[in-house]
């Protein structure tokens, strides 16, 4: 837990690049601006990770196919930790630990680096570029963790239902992702049309719709 812990803020507090990474690379700029939820998306007025509220932080990072807070530091704290396959499988078999790698590889499954680095392509700069390798690199690594510590040969082999549910929703989402791509990059570009802004709300809505996740 130490570990994972670590090696999170690494990523996220650590690296003075990455605050303009998340809100260059993830839809958190026009979610701030929807009517939603009782209390405003940060605590203050300003673009500081630490004063986000978690849902905005978690639907952010869902948007853009990262699925990032639900998986990031787990191998690193791992290799932090120098724990050994054998020794997750032992941790495994505590329920609690099963529970959290089997919610977290729903989550790796959901996920799809292939659209995320499409939308870390907002961020240009080699500071970006190597935050998303860093990302990619644990992700790969996480779901090769999963997967070894249950025995299985591909994310949610063993759960079959679980895994056509996922495939069925991206063959409706991924699509919703790219024209999302298109129209943040010409808001990033400078387009303040009110319908641009709308248009992006709407895919907004589609992809939590389609994933049934809003953070």
């Amino acid at each position: 837990s130490a570990a994972s812990f670590a090696a999170y803020r690494e990523l996220v507090y650590d690296n003075p690049a990455f605050e303009d990474f998340f809100w260059a690379a993830t839809p958190i700029a026009e979610i701030v601006g929807l009517n939603i939820g009782s209390r405003p998306a940060s605590r203050t007025p300003s673009r500081r990770i630490e004063d986000l509220r978690a849902i905005p932080w978690v639907f952010s990072w869902s948007q853009a196919r990262f699925m990032l807070p639900a998986w990031y530091g787990f191998a690193g704290g791992v290799a932090k930790a120098g724990l050994t396959l054998a020794d997750l499988q032992g941790l495994a078999e505590d329920q609690v630990f099963a529970t959290l790698v089997s919610n977290m590889e729903v989550a790796l499954a959901q996920s799809d680096m292939t659209i995320a680095a499409k939308y870390a392509g907002l961020q240009t700069g080699q500071a970006g570029r190597a935050i998303f390798e860093r990302i990619r690199a644990e992700h790969d690594q996480a779901c090769e963790l999963v997967v070894a510590i249950r025995g299985g040969s591909s994310l949610l082999d063993n759960h079959p239902q679980m895994a056509e549910s996922v495939a069925l929703a991206a063959e409706v989402v991924d699509p919703l992702n790219h024209l999302q791509l298109e129209l943040l990059a010409r808001r990033r570009a400078g387009d303040d049309d009110p319908q641009l802004k709308l248009a992006i709300q709407l895919t907004v809505a589609g992809v939590a719709s389609g994933l049934r996740n809003t953070g």
